[in-house]
């Protein structure tokens, strides 16, 4: 990938059961819950050096039909809600996923990845601006691969991936 790449904690059966939760039974309260952990997450790593203080979250793509079953995407929503609570913090809802890209959550690691391939796009200017790539969970690192590819090839500076899980 290029960037380091973190997560706040193992996709244990709490994780799992708060992803399950905002994804698919539509619990959108807790996607503010889950912006305030990722918004702590920033400020550590901002702390450490490991990124910059000022940057622009970059929500990882979703399929739009699965966006509109949810209420909205909710890794989008997660970054609203980390960028509510720390000023120097942007979200940028630049990346698409192609309309024929298949649900990832039923395909094994090999599929996943080939399932991503030229699938990822940007909808909106990133030049220049120093981002860090959100996600829910990382399970085989394909689409934040994809993601950080088809960022940096519309000229974007990538710091990095944080996921609230690492699968």
């Amino acid at each position: 990938m290029g960037a380091p790449v973190f997560a706040l904690g193992p996709y244990s059966d709490i994780r799992r059961n708060i992803i399950i939760s905002m994804k698919e039974r539509g619990n959108r309260e807790v996607r503010d819950y889950i912006g305030a952990v990722v918004a702590a997450g920033v400020a550590h790593l901002a702390a450490r050096g490991e990124i910059p203080r000022e940057l622009c979250l970059v929500p990882a793509p979703t399929r739009r039909r699965s966006a509109r079953m949810r209420g909205g995407d909710p890794v989008t929503a997660v970054c609203q809600g980390a960028a509510r609570r720390q000023r120097s913090l942007q979200v940028s809802e630049a990346l698409i996923m192609g309309a024929n890209t298949e649900d990832q959550s039923e395909l094994n690691a090999q599929d996943r990845w080939a399932n991503l391939q030229g699938r990822v796009g940007v909808c909106a200017p990133v030049n220049g601006k120093p981002a860090l790539l959100v996600d829910d969970v990382i399970t085989t690192g394909a689409t934040l691969a994809a993601s950080m590819a088809a960022l940096r090839a519309a000229g974007a500076t990538v710091y990095g991936a944080l996921a609230f899980a690492d699968a």
